[in-house]
């Protein structure tokens, strides 16, 4: 499986928030770091077993191909 790139921040109130950064709409939370990174995990796996309706995805294209 190759790699998937994740946006993650801590809230001044010690909760962590991120989301994968081809699907942005896609946002959870945990209360540590790897809690989040479980949950983000658990997103990825939902989207790519079409769970979750309505995906909105960003991915790069190669203008040649269009």
């Amino acid at each position: 499986m190759k790699s998937v790139k994740i946006v993650h921040w801590r809230e001044a109130d010690g909760r962590w928030l991120g989301y994968l950064e081809s699907h942005p709409d896609s946002m959870t939370q945990g209360e540590t770091l790897d809690e989040l990174k479980e949950n983000l995990r658990d997103i990825f796996n939902d989207i790519h077993a079409d769970l979750i309706p309505q995906v909105r995805t960003v991915e790069e294209i190669d203008p040649l191909q269009l």
